[in-house]
């Protein structure tokens, strides 16, 4: 016989579980919702104690751990501490957190996230619609959000802003996750982020990953209780769809740049490398801004790969002065720190003698391309030329917890005469694509100039995942586009 523990989300208990519950013990399994002591000053360490007394109190031999949004957090903690008592961890509606991460990094109110920066009391429950701050109400009807407000408790600051403690046993384990798709992402973008994104993704996804898709908002338990009853059944006997990375995938730590541009001097300035041209006079820079998040432990960083030294050399062999750096996007809530670092890498670089100060572009990679937003809206002078390839230009679904102040699709309209140079990978991740087409459209409303280079068969990081002709004339056109802004008279 299967036991499930249900764990739900900020300011609910057990009783959110009521019609999951009931489905389940009507299967013939065991359902044990969870509501915590509502001590005030709890945090995530005594939620986690009371599952570990649970789980050391149930006879059952397989026990399914199940967490909703913030719930995940406890649940993985306990997991990680008993993981022969665990035979599968749900993730439902959640996130994929890791070693370290408070689950304030995925509150997705951003009044929320300031308030408990700096203030330790319980935060109040939502009313209303107020709920839909904290995720889609798609499905969830007149009596389940009157419920809601009626028995919702305030939730303990501590639970929020202490950090989750692992030590790796959890990662082991079987696990699947439920994406409800009215709500964020779907299957298809967490496998783009798994097998294309920061490593540490990989590694949270243990040796037996299944993923299931609801079609209705963050609230299954309430606005779909038999679905969702009938995916956990099927996520504790194994099954859903696997997600299985290729031991062959390629690594952006090792895969090679497709071009050979020589080898160029250079130098390192705190953040920044820049890779000099031939001769002593003053040339144009390109800074290249990588994508992420990186995972801070990463080695080799971003602009010792393969892939920005090649472009940084191949900038240089250009004639013009290639930067790259390391800035700190190591999660979503980390784009203005990544966009302070770029600030003043730019204004290191432009202080250099070997550089013209006057003659910038920036070059923005992947989800790179959100910290373009400052540069659309206010253009400086001297920056001469923005260019993009693959761009993230807008937060796809399940990115809340970037800062509103990154949308470069809303930051068009400050564009002005700015020269813009798009690289368009044909076989984008979808959720990205939709991003583009929104810019590109953005873009014509406003009048905004985009050179477009296509790429009809290249993938997200085809310079390095496809190195063919098509690839490699799409990188030296955008360069010699690039390279034709900055040295127009």
């Amino acid at each position: 016989m299967t036991a499930f523990v249900l764990v739900g989300g900020a300011f609910t208990g057990g009783w959110v579980w009521d019609g999951v519950a009931r489905r389940l013990r009507a299967a013939g399994a065991t359902a044990h919702p969870v509501t915590f002591d509502p001590d005030p000053g709890a945090g995530l360490g005594a939620h986690v104690g009371e599952l570990l007394r649970l789980l050391d109190r149930i006879e059952e031999p397989r026990v399914v751990l199940v967490g909703h949004d913030y719930g995940i957090h406890p649940v993985l903690a306990a997991a990680d501490r008993r993981p022969h008592r665990v035979a599968r961890v749900v993730y439902v509606a959640a996130g994929l957190p890791g070693h370290g991460d408070p689950a304030l990094l995925l509150v997705r109110d951003a009044e929320v996230r300031d308030r408990l920066a700096h203030d330790p009391a319980p935060l109040p429950p939502p009313r209303g619609e107020e709920w839909a701050r904290w995720g889609a109400l798609d499905g969830v009807g007149a009596r389940d959000l009157d419920r809601l407000d009626r028995l919702a408790a305030p939730q303990p600051a501590r639970t929020l802003t202490e950090p989750l403690r692992l030590g790796g046993a959890v990662h082991r384990l079987p696990a699947s996750g439920v994406m409800c798709t009215a709500d964020g992402p779907g299957i298809e973008t967490v496998e783009m982020v798994v097998h294309a994104g920061p490593p540490q993704f990989r590694e949270r996804v243990g040796p037996d990953f299944t993923l299931f898709e609801l079609p209705t908002g963050h609230w299954p338990m309430l606005s779909a209780p038999a679905e969702l009853a009938d995916v956990l059944l099927r996520a504790a006997a194994g099954g859903g769809r696997r997600l299985v990375v290729p031991e062959d995938q390629p690594s952006y730590e090792t895969a090679d740049f497709l071009l050979d541009p020589p080898v160029a001097p250079r130098e390192r300035h705190g953040r920044v490398d820049l890779h000099l041209p031939a001769g002593e006079e003053p040339r144009p820079t390109v800074v290249l801004v990588h994508g992420g998040p990186v995972d801070p432990g990463r080695r080799p960083t971003p602009r010792d790969t393969p892939f920005l030294l090649g472009y940084g050399r191949l900038a240089a062999d250009a004639g013009l002065v290639g930067a790259t750096l390391d800035h700190r996007l190591h999660a979503l809530t980390d784009y203005p720190r990544a966009a302070a670092d770029l600030a003043e890498a730019v204004e290191r670089v432009r202080a250099h003698p070997r550089t013209d100060p006057d003659r910038v572009a920036l070059w923005f990679f992947s989800a790179g391309g959100l910290l373009a937003a400052d540069w659309l809206a206010a253009p400086p002078p001297w920056l001469r030329c923005l260019a993009l390839s693959y761009p993230v230009l807008a937060p796809p679904p399940g990115w809340d917890a970037v800062d509103a102040r990154f949308r470069p699709v809303a930051a068009l309209f400050g564009t002005g005469r700015l020269p813009l140079v798009l690289t368009r990978a044909g076989r984008e991740h979808a959720p990205f694509a939709a991003t583009v087409r929104a810019f590109l459209a953005a873009a014509g409303e406003h009048g905004t100039d985009v050179e477009v280079v296509d790429v009809p068969e290249g993938r997200h990081g085809f310079e390095t995942l496809d190195p063919t002709d098509a690839s490699r004339a799409a990188v030296t056109r955008a360069m010699a586009a690039v390279r034709h802004h900055l040295t127009a008279s």
